[in-house]
């Protein structure tokens, strides 16, 4: 098995069961890992051979597993960091917007470097990045979901400007996007 595929197993079982292997206790992992090779072994015999090839790569289910292990992490509503996500990217680890927004979270690399985000491709870590500066933003604004959902998208500063979400198309679009998917 090549170093890729070891790396590939080890984050998904990271994120199947919410642990790291850096911080497990020993034997943890392995036991881990011995659970996760039983139920992919399973769930592989079920699929169909080109289902299968999709047991392996980063897909959509992995994504909002990891947005929602980050929520809880944070203590952010889950279905609140899950809208912010599909709204910025529809879920896209791969995504970069005209502006340089990367990833699932659209983080810029400015945010992202002062989030302590090492590898802002690291669909992981953009999504535990923004999901942070997620909750950064209902704290700067004492829970206020409208704004920080403003705030998240159009920076905090400008909602600070306008006592609110900005006047600006693409914010009110945002915003309204976002909680309409968090219901």
């Amino acid at each position: 098995m090549g170093l890729d595929k070891i790396l590939q197993r080890i984050q998904t079982i990271e994120l199947t069961y919410g642990v790291s292997a850096a911080s497990a206790a020993p034997g943890e992992f392995a036991n881990l890992v011995s659970q996760a090779e039983k139920t992919q072994t399973v769930a592989a015999a079920k699929l169909n051979s080109t289902d299968s090839q999709k047991v392996n790569s980063f897909a959509q289910t992995d994504v909002e597993r990891a947005v929602y292990l980050a929520a809880n992490k944070y203590g952010v509503d889950p279905k609140l960091a899950l809208a912010v996500a599909k709204t910025e990217s529809n879920l896209q680890p791969d995504a970069k917007s005209s502006a340089g927004a990367i990833g699932v979270m659209q983080l810029m690399p400015e945010t992202a470097e002062a989030l302590g985000v090492k590898n802002i491709y690291d669909p992981r870590e953009n999504i535990d990045g923004g999901v942070r500066y997620l909750k950064q933003m209902l704290n700067s604004f004492n829970g206020d979901v409208t704004k920080a959902v403003a705030a998240y998208n159009a920076g905090p500063q400008a909602v600070k400007n306008y006592n609110g979400v900005p006047p600006y198309a693409e914010t009110r679009s945002y915003v309204s996007k976002v909680l309409t998917l968090s219901k």
